[in-house]
């Protein structure tokens, strides 16, 4: 099994879309992170659901999680406006790592391998030429899951 055999079409979005479009895609379709691509679909790095959540809880609550008990419904059902006029670009933390990306024509193994070790829930998969293989640049095929990954694993087991 190849990756280019397990990427799944999958959302992204560009470093200036709105930060709030991209959160409502990831609750949309329940993504634990989507893909943030630069120009024509090159990975530039994934933006966490979980990072988008810690933008809108204000920082003192993170400091001191006690007094989230303090705020009202009112106020909590208005959190997502801290998205609104945000881009996407401004809510990757400074130190994004590049995102995991496989080639088309790596195995199950090596893409497991890469998931583990960049400790990512996604890896986009792109076709590169040949004399490109391991580079950049290439068509974006789409995005292997840890969750499809194992599903495909533990049904050959």
């Amino acid at each position: 099994m190849r990756a280019r055999d397990l990427a799944e079409p999958f959302p992204t979005v560009s470093l200036d879309d709105q930060a709030l479009d991209a959160a409502r895609l990831l609750a949309e379709h329940r993504l634990p992170g989507i893909l943030v691509v630069d120009g024509p679909a090159t990975p530039v790095a994934i933006l966490p659901a979980s990072q988008l959540v810690r933008l809108l809880v204000p920082g003192y609550i993170i400091e001191d999680p006690s007094l989230a008990a303090v705020i009202d419904e009112a106020h909590a059902d208005r959190l997502c406006d801290e998205l609104t006029g945000v881009r996407v670009r401004e809510c990757l933390p400074k130190d994004t790592p590049a995102p995991a990306v496989a080639d088309a024509d790596d195995t199950a193994v090596e893409v497991a391998a890469l998931m583990a070790r960049t400790r990512s829930p996604l890896v986009a998969v792109v076709e590169r030429p040949a004399d490109r293989r391991g580079g950049s640049g290439g068509e974006l095929l789409g995005v292997i899951t840890a969750s499809n990954l194992l599903h495909r694993l533990l049904g050959n087991a």
